[in-house]
Order: C-alpha cells, then sequence, then structure tokens
C-alpha cells in the first residue's frame, strides 16, 4: 500500500526543482487568492441580508400599518407603490404553499412578525417552483386577508466585468510566480551547466559572483573548487615529468654501463629491461607535455598528404598501415599533436592486430579520421576506462602485449588540446575503431 502510495506521488509531484517550487508558490497563492475571494463573497452575502432583513422589516411595517389604517376600496391603489424589488403585497389568501419550517423561512417570519408588531398572526409558506418563494399569510383588522410574496435575495448580482478582472489577476499571479521562481533557479541552472561543462585541463572563465548573498556564496565554493581542481592536476603532471625527466640520466648511465659488460643471456634481459624503462618514461613525459600543451599554433594542412605520409612512414619499416578509400579536402588544426594521436592509434592497431587501416571521412563542419584493426576489440564497459591513464586491458608488463597504458590517454589529452573529440568503439566483425573529430 505505501509503496503504491509513494509511486502514485513520484507520478503527480513534479521532478524538477523549477516545477516544484512554481507548483508550491502558484498553489499556495491561488489558495490565499481563493480565501480571501471567499471570505469577500460571504462579508457581501452577509452584508446584503442583513440590509434585505432590515429593509424588509422597516418598510413591511410602515406597509401593513398603512393597508390596516386604509379603507379596503382604497388599498389596491396602493399596492404597486408599497412592492419593492424582493417582495410585493396582495389582497387575497395568495397561492396554496407548503408549510416551510427552514431557518431562512424561519428569519423571514420574524422579521416580518417584528413588523406588524405581532398583532398578526402570519403563516409562511414556501410555493413551488424553480424559483425559491415565499409567502406570508397575514389577517389585516377588518378581516381581509393579506399576502406577502417574498423572493429571497442572496448577494447584489456580480458585474459584467468581474470575471475578466479575475482571469488578469490570475494571469498575474501566475506570471510573477514564473519570473520569481526563474529568478531563483536560474543561477542554479548556470552552475550546474558549469559544473557539467568542468574541465580542468582547458582554460575558462570563472562564474559570475553577482546575485543574492547564498548563490554567490555557491559560485565563489565552486570557482575556488575548480582552481583547486586545476592546481591539483597540474601538480600531478609536473611531478611525473619531473621523475620521468630524472629518470633518463641514471637509465642512460646503466644502459652504457651494460653495454660495456661481456655479452651474455643477462646483459641481453638487463639491456631488454632497461629498454622497457625507458620508453616508460618517455611516454610519462610525452603524457606531461600533452596534459601542459606544447603551445603549436593551428595550420592548415592537406589531408591527402598527411594521410599519406603516416601510413608511408609506417611502409618503411615493414609495418601494415594502409589507407582505405579516397582523401580529399584539408582541415584547419596542429599538424604534429594530430600526427601523434595517429601514431598511438596505430601503434595500438599493429600490437594488437599486426596491422591497421585509416579512413578520412568529411562532414559538413568537420573532418573524422578512423584508425581501424581486425584485433580482439575492448569490451563494451571498458571502452571508457581504455582513455585512462596506465589502463591495460592486458596486465602484463610485456610492451609487446601490455604496454605502458599512455598510449590513448596520451590520444585524448591532444584531441582536447586541438579542440577535437574522440571515440572508441568495437568494430562490426571484430576488431577495434579509434575515432578522432576534428571540428
Amino acid at each position: 500500500m505505501k509503496a503504491g502510495m509513494s509511486i502514485l506521488s513520484g507520478l503527480m509531484w513534479p521532478r524538477t526543482l523549477r516545477s516544484r517550487i512554481f507548483l508550491i508558490l502558484l498553489v499556495g497563492l491561488a489558495f490565499a487568492y481563493g480565501l480571501s475571494f471567499s471570505v469577500l463573497y460571504m462579508e457581501r452575502y452577509m452584508s446584503a441580508k442583513a440590509v434585505m432583513l432590515g429593509t424588509l422589516e422597516n418598510d413591511v411595517a410602515t406597509s401593513i400599518a398603512v393597508l390596516d389604517r386604509l379603507p379596503a376600496s382604497e388599498r389596491g391603489d396602493l399596492l404597486d407603490w408599497l412592492s419593492r424589488g424582493n417582495y410585493r403585497f396582495e389582497l387575497g389568501p395568495g397561492l396554496a404553499g407548503v408549510p416551510d419550517s427552514s431557518s431562512k423561512a424561519r428569519e423571514i417570519a420574524g422579521k416580518i412578525g417584528a413588523a406588524a408588531g405581532h398583532r398578526f398572526p402570519i403563516r409562511i409558506e414556501r410555493i413551488p417552483g424553480e424559483v425559491n418563494r415565499l409567502q406570508a399569510h397575514l389577517t389585516l383588522s377588518d378581516g381581509t386577508p393579506l399576502t406577502i410574496d417574498v423572493t429571497p435575495r442572496g448577494v447584489m448580482p456580480i458585474a459584467a466585468w468581474l470575471p475578466y478582472v479575475f482571469a488578469i489577476q490570475m494571469a498575474l499571479l501566475i506570471l510573477c510566480t514564473w519570473f520569481a521562481v526563474r529568478q531563483a533557479i536560474r543561477p542554479l541552472g548556470e552552475l550546474a551547466a558549469a559544473a557539467d561543462a568542468l574541465d580542468p585541463d582547458k582554460d575558462g572563465q570563472a562564474l559570475s559572483e553577482a546575485g543574492p548573498s547564498e548563490v554567490a556564496h555557491a559560485v565563489r565554493a565552486f570557482n575556488a573548487m575548480r582552481e583547486r581542481i586545476a592546481h591539483y592536476l597540474e601538480e600531478r603532471v609536473q611531478i611525473l615529468a619531473a621523475i620521468s625527466h630524472d629518470l633518463q640520466t641514471p637509465i642512460t648511465r646503466m644502459r652504457l654501463r651494460a653495454d660495456m659488460a661481456e655479452d651474455s643471456p643477462e646483459k641481453d634481459k638487463l639491456v631488454h629491461d632497461l629498454a622497457e624503462i625507458q620508453r616508460l618514461v618517455q611516454d610519462g613525459i610525452a603524457y606531461a607535455r600533452s596534459a601542459h600543451g606544447s603551445g603549436e599554433k593551428n595550420t592548415r594542412i592537406d589531408l591527402s598528404s598527411f594521410i599519406d605520409s603516416i601510413a608511408y612512414d609506417y611502409q618503411d619499416t615493414g609495418k601494415a598501415v594502409s589507407v582505405v578509400g579516397l582523401v580529399e579536402g584539408a582541415a584547419f588544426t596542429k599538424p604534429h599533436a594530430l600526427r601523434r594521436i595517429l601514431s598511438n592509434f596505430i601503434d595500438n592497431a599493429l600490437k594488437f592486430a599486426g596491422a591497421a587501416e585509416i579512413s578520412v571521412e568529411r562532414g559538413a563542419d568537420n573532418v573524422v579520421i578512423s584508425v581501424m584493426d581486425r584485433g580482439p576489440g575492448i569490451p563494451d564497459d571498458m571502452l571508457e576506462a581504455a582513455m585512462q591513464p596506465f589502463f591495460r586491458l592486458e596486465q602484463s608488463r610485456n610492451r609487446e602485449t601490455g604496454g605502458t597504458g599512455l598510449g590513448l590517454a596520451i590520444a585524448q589529452q591532444l584531441t582536447a588540446k586541438i579542440g577535437g573529440s574522440l571515440r572508441l568503439y568495437n568494430r562490426s566483425g571484430g576488431g577495434l575503431v579509434a575515432e578522432v573529430t576534428i571540428r
């Protein structure tokens, strides 16, 4: 039961903060406005009722006294003159009705009885029909029956323009509520958008700290957090670069000593290990440089010549790298950064598949360069993790299989520096596609 109620409340309650605040304010203000309108309506009703009963008592008292004193032959001439909008006098027994013991009938009977001075017994009956109608029957001093036909009225009729005023007021209420909610929620929306777009690797403008004090405090905290994250990342990259750079000197000394040693299986293993360490250090330096950027300027390149030169460099060393399809047109980008991105893609393809294919597709406002292979691919749930630093799908330290895990991370860093986007996805029929989009 509770679960059903919670589901129902979840369906009825808006999901966004903007809608919730708007609904709360609108319902609250509309309820308050309706309560005020009801109070005014009741006050108007009670005032009109008091005026009607007071007028009925005073006028009827005078009218009965006049009719009782006039000769019977002259009474008919004054009936219309003595009648009012909500009651009129008739000589005679009136219409056949039914006894009415309602509070309104008793109240009217009391007023008419008080008006008659309780000298004339009064009987109140309700006349059946669509209109609420009462008749008071009494007998004058000379035995002439007199009927007072009363049509009770509630409040005074509403003016024709009042519904339009009410509609305008409700529209103004909705507009003011929407504006208030918009003013309150807009800074939160800007803060959320800035949080979604947060990229410490890119220089961006700090959020404006204008607005209410609570919002300004939240924005100041966000700007400070952004600066701290950028500082921590910069320190991390600097430490990595410093360690990688300082390791090159002892590695070089060890390499020289190993080369001077006598040939033996242990020497070959040592040289191989030193080469592995040196490649790891070089990749660390490359990752640090990609994070900080090299200050390279954008240049217009011919795509066909650029892609062919990369493929020829690999083919000259006996690597199976080919260009698929027709490549044409030009691009405006950082050529050295793009070359390093594609080289990392190709190195991965050669390492895991033994061959790589390069294709280029031009869009309306972008260029998509893909490096494809027919290797084992990457599980779909690990595609994003594959671009993180030091991620290795194969956990060995062998350069031919596991590697250092920095190739795709470097490519992602450089892609951000050239203002592009990188995507990995498994190829139909087996293999992996590494795709870089240049806008």
